[in-house]
């Protein structure tokens, strides 16, 4: 028997975008289909109502943030499995089946991604990619991982030595697809609330494997991400500081006891250098 899916889409003033996303979900009577909305002010509440009466609208009443948001949705789902989806994504053809039965038929599996591409037909490198140590954060940050991008010593971050076109284990996924058993996220409590944007998807991919589960990039199948369009207007000083600001928490949480003292100290200087250095770009 096919398990059921739970389809939760997170939707935060992006009327149009959530719309296209909607339009190229499979009318499959098997998915439940929810949108979780963060206080939008752009009609997309009264747009959804109109054109997709199928969608479990959630209605938060202020911006709760990623992690949250997608918690309250993912406790309310009724499936088996849930993939968070970000409204800026466009599916193809069985880019949800084909993980769905992949996931379903592998119990060592505790979450999975499709190929991701940007909209320039790129692919997007955070669908599969390792976990920010200091020393894989120090080679993107310097620059390494760019001139070596098919290392594993230096482009431990983006995994680019692994063939983007064949599947493969990866340490992380991205948040903007993120498919994995019910069951997992409820022993998990989901994504850390701490992560109010960016972070929370690394992070839950961390005690998924601490748990002895597997993640799993399948280019079998390929979704569209217009990265950006979801974030809005250009990144103002809050939430630069909120983007570093997660940094700072995921290195506290799982990595403060297994590096020494000095390593810790050069990783926070970098994260403050790399602040201050943003700021100035505005």
């Amino acid at each position: 028997m096919k398990k059921r899916l739970s389809v939760i889409i997170l939707n935060f003033n992006t009327r149009e975008l959530l719309r296209g996303c909607l339009a190229s979900l499979p009318t499959n009577s098997d998915y439940e289909i929810v949108v979780v909305d963060n206080a939008s002010t752009d009609g997309s509440m009264a747009m959804v109502k109109a054109g997709f009466p199928m969608v479990t609208l959630i209605a938060n009443k202020i911006n709760l943030g990623f992690g949250p948001a997608n918690n309250a949705a993912a406790k309310k789902a009724k499936g088996d499995y849930v993939v968070f989806l970000n409204a800026d994504m466009k599916l193809e053809k069985e880019t949800l089946s084909f993980p769905l039965d992949y996931i379903s038929s592998h119990p060592d599996v505790g979450a999975v991604t499709a190929k991701t591409v940007l909209g320039d037909g790129s692919l997007d490198a955070t669908c599969h990619r390792g976990f920010p140590t200091p020393w894989s954060a120090f080679c993107y940050f310097s620059g390494l991982a760019k001139i070596f991008p098919h290392s594993r010593l230096f482009a431990g971050y983006t995994m680019g030595y692994l063939d983007p076109d064949t599947a493969h284990e990866v340490e992380a996924i991205n948040g903007a697809y993120f498919m994995m058993p019910r069951i997992l996220g409820n022993r998990l409590d989901w994504f850390d609330k701490d992560f109010f944007w960016k972070g929370e998807d690394l992070d839950l991919c961390y005690r998924i494997r601490q748990a002895g589960y597997k993640i799993m990039y399948l280019p079998q199948v390929k979704i569209w991400h217009f990265k950006g369009s979801s974030g809005g207007h250009r990144p103002g000083s809050k939430t630069l500081k909120a983007r570093f600001e997660v940094m700072r928490i995921f290195y506290r949480k799982h990595y403060t006891n297994k590096y020494p003292h000095w390593v810790k100290t050069l990783v926070f200087l970098g994260i403050d250098l790399r602040e201050f250095l943003a700021n100035l770009s505005l």
